[in-house]
């Protein structure tokens, strides 16, 4: 089921590439999604919030992991691209080593500074031991999640994109009923769903682990493609490590939201939690775009062919504008209509708080597919530094207007602040991604 991406018409192949990711993306939401509707209608708002207080700490960790798997699957797909077989399973090999030293190291890393960092974001007192116990669950799963990323990051470098989708399908299922009977069976709340979250990421990565072993003899590794190459190591970690970067910024910004959030109460915390996991699901076709790009991308770069990535881009992106027109209409009049989803009490409260937050983001669907595709693009040509910069944009953007909106109380404000950082990162990439086609084709016409 292994896919060249270098031959064949770009928007054909990145549709029919992109379908499964994004419907895997769909499930992997269930994870975090049924999480939060079953917490909220059988545990209560507070619980709810208890969850969505901890979202932008996961997203920092949790982000952080899989920008740095990303990073390490690039040269993966680079090689599978130029027909170098043996020099990717090298890079597979190298990937396997780093993911479990990253796994151990974030682990301890997570685990030992977490109380300090909710106290330091003003994690309500009301839901405080709720958040806490919850988190570090999931911390104590990062190697479950790391397991599953690299593995599927693996898979899709080299064109297999339906094999993971079909591994998270059966895991979101899982994850449906180990909520349901953890959280109203033995009543164990908000930790509950965390036992659930992790346990089905772990399953996941094992299918996908089994399933590399006996299906792809292309990725039959021996002794030899374990053995540390320190020159592969230093050229993924100086891949990866940008992109983690680049994920751990934008999770800061989004930590100076949620701190500015927090000042609001538990309630005005539920309703962006609830807002904000109605956002995701429609965002994922811009995520499903983006892990497209990175791998169409890297198999064109390691193929030479600059023009294709080229037209790739283009493609992308025509079809990533006509999914914001549609959807963003979709969820500006009638996004609000899921609230009842993860909401049992305090509706009214909510419902309207909801309904602002969704208008204010679906209105900037189009550069928020920007950013997705035209960093995820770069990244896959190599370039990783450059998108880390977007990510200091995105940075800036989204703390400037979480400072101003706490300052003054604003949860319209709050609510502003990612579609900022959109903006700016996304005109940012645009440029960076002129410059870098320019320079590739400069580099061709003189035959370097």
């Amino acid at each position: 089921m292994e896919r060249d991406m270098t031959v064949g018409r770009p928007g054909k192949i990145i549709w029919n590439f992109t379908l499964p990711i994004f419907v895997g993306n769909i499930f992997q939401q269930f994870y975090s999604m049924v999480d939060t509707v079953i917490v909220g209608k059988f545990v209560g708002t507070k619980a709810l919030a208890a969850v969505g207080s901890t979202g932008t700490i996961n997203f920092l960790i949790l982000g952080f992991l899989m920008g740095m798997t990303a990073g390490f699957t690039v040269l993966t797909s680079q090689r599978f691209g130029a027909g170098d077989i043996n020099g990717m399973r090298k890079t597979v090999g190298s990937a396997a080593i780093l993911s479990a030293a990253v796994s151990i190291l974030m682990t301890v890393v997570s685990m030992v500074f977490m109380k300090p960092l909710m106290i330091l974001m003003k994690t309500p007192a009301d839901i405080f031991d709720d958040a806490y116990a919850y988190i570090m669950i999931i911390c104590a799963g990062i190697v479950a999640q790391v397991l599953y990323n690299i593995l599927a990051g693996i898979l899709r470098a080299l064109g297999n994109s339906k094999t993971p989708l079909y591994f998270l399908v059966f895991s979101a299922l899982l994850n449906i009923v180990l909520d349901l009977v953890l959280i109203i069976v033995f009543h164990l709340g908000a930790p509950g769903a965390a036992y659930a979250t992790v346990i089905s990421q772990g399953v996941s990565g094992v299918l996908c682990l089994v399933y590399i072993i006996r299906k792809v003899p292309l990725l039959k590794l021996s002794k030899s493609d374990f053995r540390p190459d320190l020159r592969l190591l230093r050229m993924q970690l100086a891949i990866g490590f940008p992109m983690a970067l680049q994920f751990s910024i934008t999770a800061i910004g989004t930590m100076m939201v949620q701190t500015a959030l927090n000042a609001l109460g538990s309630i005005h915390v539920a309703a962006f939690t609830a807002a904000n996991k109605i956002e995701q699901i429609i965002s994922q076709m811009y995520v499903a775009l983006g892990t497209t790009m990175a791998t169409y991308s890297a198999q064109n770069m390691g193929a030479g062919k600059v023009m294709r990535i080229r037209k790739g881009f283009r493609s992308a992106t025509v079809i990533s504008f006509v999914y914001s027109l549609v959807f963003g209409l979709i969820t500006f009049f009638w996004g609000y209509h899921l609230t009842g989803l993860f909401v049992s009490e305090n509706l009214d409260s909510v419902v309207g708080l909801v309904n602002i937050y969704l208008q204010c983001v679906a209105i900037f669907f189009i550069p928020l597919a920007v950013v997705n595709i035209y960093r995820n693009g770069i990244q896959g040509m190599g370039f990783g530094l450059m998108p880390m910069m977007a990510g200091v944009a995105e940075l800036i953007g989204r703390g400037v207007v979480a400072v101003i909106a706490s300052r003054h109380q604003s949860y319209l404000g709050i609510c502003l602040a990612s579609p900022a950082a959109w903006v700016l990162a996304g005109g940012l990439l645009l440029i960076m991604y002129w410059y870098i086609i320019k320079l590739l084709q400069r580099k061709i016409e003189k035959g370097v």
